[in-house]
């Protein structure tokens, strides 16, 4: 189900692509696609907190003018993606959290919805299992469906990341992990390439992974060698799993993790790329005329 979900959401973003919409149109669109599967942890589907309630982070960040925007601990909407990308596009500011981002919202004539309507039987099948004495929320959602995020690169060599996530099992009210937090959940530099994120949200915020592996990139590592890079360091420095989907500015693209799993898919040159283990990438043609430098890479990143 969530590599059919990739897959799914990572043609939506090439069918952006191909139309001629940008890379932040791309990776909107894609990571709405995946916000409204409840099959991933962002929009309908998210995890609950400690009171069984949703609270949802998301970040989208523009590789051409390193503008970003995010939300954190947002709860009455359905797509917080597209919630980040107007912070970024209408407010001087990089984030907006809570109370203020739902009256942001309402200003910008963004449909509410009932946050009962985004908690799934499963998200509540998981709330009570880990409200036992002897539970272990984080070590609870290794192998589940997770954080979803994509980058991505257009025909005008521009490049953006977005991110979306409802944050860790039966986390305390407020608690905002790395997800809406620039160079920790995502990142993106037309100079350098983009990186979207997830794992243990306060590993990745010690060593501010997403810009960690494009540091790398920026040494001369290439896209691959860069991710396995900060993803190491994570795990030896604080003992971290996580998965990471990256680009640089030539399209060369990346996805890698350090759990068990992580559900990715790409589409470049009208093939469709995806996997789920270690070691596993398959392919299919999309049929179409090869869309000369544009890339669409994204993932689900369950961790395992």
């Amino acid at each position: 189900m969530s590599t059919a979900g990739v897959c799914s959401a990572a043609r939506a973003g090439y069918t952006i692509l191909r139309g001629g919409g940008s890379s932040m149109d791309a990776v909107v669109e894609a990571v709405s696609n995946l916000e409204n599967n409840p099959c991933f942890n962002a929009g309908c589907g998210s995890v609950l907190n400690i009171k069984g309630e949703v609270e949802m982070d998301a970040i989208v960040m523009d590789g051409l003018t390193l503008g970003s925007g995010a939300v954190s601990a947002v709860c009455n909407i359905a797509n917080p993606i597209q919630l980040a990308r107007l912070v970024m596009d209408k407010t001087s500011h990089s984030c907006l959290t809570a109370e203020g981002a739902s009256l942001f919202a309402r200003s910008m004539g963004v449909p509410e919805v009932s946050p009962e309507s985004l908690i799934t039987e499963y998200s509540c099948m998981r709330w009570a299992k880990n409200m036992a004495p002897d539970a272990n929320p984080v070590e609870s959602q290794m192998g589940k469906m997770g954080t979803v995020g994509a980058v991505a690169v257009d025909s005008e060599g521009n490049i953006a990341c977005a991110t979306s996530t409802g944050g860790m099992l039966n986390k305390m009210e407020g608690r905002v992990g790395d997800t809406p937090c620039i160079g920790s959940g995502g990142y993106a530099d037309n100079q350098v390439g983009a990186v979207s994120t997830t794992g243990h949200g306060e590993a990745i915020m010690k060593v501010t992974l997403a810009r960690l592996i494009l540091f790398h990139m920026e040494q001369g590592q290439s896209v691959e060698a860069a991710s396995d890079l900060g993803l190491a360091y994570m795990k030896s420095r604080v003992s971290g799993l996580g998965g990471v989907v990256s680009v640089d500015p030539q399209g060369r693209w990346a996805a890698r993790f350090s759990s068990l799993q992580m559900s990715w898919a790409a589409v470049q040159t009208e093939t469709l790329h995806y996997g789920l283990y270690a070691g596993e990438h398959f392919t299919q043609s999309l049929g179409g005329a090869p869309l000369t430098g544009s890339t669409a890479h994204l993932a689900s990143k369950p961790l395992g």
